[in-house]
């Protein structure tokens, strides 16, 4: 097993160890994620565990291409008959391999989706520094599951808690998270980011 891998299970288990905390109530609160709630999220993560990239491709030829069909399906195929069974599901699962198995887009989705759960709950976590370095690596440089290189392209991205920087033009800086998380699309962290290139970053978002 890579040390990616490795990385990808020391998160799932870190967000296994939060869910576990959650009522009722907070599994049905809305994420960062589209509308999607908190077991929907889980079970996506779970799903994509399982699927192979062959496995992706025949999902999304039989979605017609509709990741948001594709997902769907994959998402109910994966979650339990209660949250409780969805969460043990998941405490199980293995690194997810996509677009291989050693890929960083994987460990991307783990801590990605993990902060799409934790922010609106306000839960603090704190990734691991060197699986969060190699996925910034990765959004800022490739575009896979979402546009992460063409969001910020033209854009020079720094770190101010790590040594990260990437691309050239005006910059956005933040913290090393934050910065994963606007490339994934959230906008709800641009509030903590600062720079002249800030605003155009907003403007693509909108």
């Amino acid at each position: 097993m890579t040390k990616l891998s490795v990385i990808q299970l020391r998160e799932r288990d870190a967000l296994v160890d939060d869910l576990r905390t959650l009522s009722p109530a907070q599994w049905r609160s809305a994420t960062l994620c589209g509308e999607w709630d908190v077991e929907e999220v889980v079970a996506h993560l779970g799903a994509a565990s399982r699927l192979s990239f062959p496995g992706w491709l025949r999902s999304m030829i039989g979605a017609r291409f509709d990741p948001d069909v594709h997902n769907r399906r994959r998402l109910e195929e994966f979650r339990g008959s209660s949250v409780e069974e969805t969460l043990e599901r998941f405490a199980e699962i293995g690194p997810i391999g996509l677009p291989r198995k050693e890929s960083v887009a994987g460990l991307g989705e783990m801590i990605v989706h993990g902060e799409d759960i934790r922010r609106p709950l306000g839960i603090q976590h704190t990734p691991d520094p060197d699986g969060l370095m190699a996925v910034a690596t990765f959004f800022a440089t490739k575009d896979f599951a979402v546009n992460s290189k063409t969001l910020v392209a033209g854009l020079r991205l720094r770190a101010v808690d790590a040594e990260f920087v990437a691309g050239d033009g005006l910059e956005v800086a933040g913290r090393l998270l934050d910065l994963v998380m606007a490339m994934a699309g959230r906008d709800v962290v641009l509030a903590g980011l600062e720079g002249e290139g800030t605003p155009e970053l907003r403007r693509r978002m909108s």
